[in-house]
């Protein structure tokens, strides 16, 4: 299976970049990383081309990027948006990728900055901050490599888990993030999502919620600040008493599910 992923990736990545002109391969053009991520989505939502864009992204240096993202929000909407896109176009151009789940998301598959790179160094090791995708967000990788040293967020934001679509009909829908206004954008698909898929029931002092909670635990506090956050968002009267369970997550592969933030 792994050769098909193989084949796939390099098919796709050399159709892309040997179609463009020589100058769209000039790491020195000034790009507005965070403009282009936006671009990104607006041409797959629209069903215009995104070559010159994916091009674009895998003409770019480390350097560019230490550059062009400077802030956490800078990253983080960024960062969050390359990965929804991607899902966006390697799924539509080979579901039957999807059926292979952990091998996909590991698979380095994404032309970014002449290399390619996985969802998981993506979403774990920059988003993340270097969380060992297996540890629960409670266990940190020892040795991450330089490019995700130098690329990865300095502080890690649990609402990012309410922006990630990784595909299945239970991820949170693609949104386009604009880092001047991530906080807000943030706390409105985090309010979005938790009250779609949170059920507190009073008679039994028992909610239940995404599996997201339980799967990243360490990076919302663990149950004690899962139960916080969701009475922040009004799901839950008191922190007191209440039992949490987990509900089961719909991996359906459902690539229409957009959303304005």
């Amino acid at each position: 299976m792994q050769s098909v992923y193989v084949k796939f990736v390099s098919v796709s990545l050399f159709a892309v970049l040997f179609s463009m002109p020589c100058k769209a391969l000039n790491t020195q053009e000034n790009v507005d990383l965070n403009e282009l991520s936006e671009d990104f989505l607006k041409n797959i939502k629209n069903e215009v081309t995104t070559n010159k864009i994916r091009s674009k992204l895998y003409s770019l240096s480390l350097e560019d990027l230490e550059r062009g993202l400077k802030t956490d929000a800078q990253k983080l909407a960024f960062w969050v948006n390359v990965y929804n896109a991607y899902i966006q176009v390697i799924l539509s151009e080979n579901p039957k990728l999807y059926d292979d789940k952990r091998a996909f998301f590991k698979m380095e598959q994404i032309p970014i900055a002449g290399r390619l790179l996985s969802f998981e160094k993506i979403e774990h090791g920059i988003i993340r901050k270097s969380q060992w995708p297996l540890g629960l967000g409670l266990i940190r990788k020892w040795f991450p490599n330089k490019f995700e040293r130098k690329l990865r967020v300095d502080k890690r934001d649990y609402r990012v888990h309410f922006a990630l679509n990784c595909g299945a009909k239970d991820c949170p829908p693609v949104a386009i993030f604009d880092a001047d206004q991530l906080d807000e954008q943030f706390d409105k698909g985090t309010e979005r999502y938790l009250k779609r898929t949170s059920e507190y029931k009073a008679d039994k002092k028992e909610v239940a919620v995404t599996s997201l909670f339980n799967w990243f635990r360490g990076d919302f506090g663990c149950k004690k600040g899962v139960k916080k956050i969701l009475k922040t968002q009004e799901i839950i009267p008191t922190t007191k008493g209440v039992d949490i369970t987990y509900q089961n997550y719909d991996w359906t592969l459902d690539l229409d599910n957009w959303i304005e933030l």
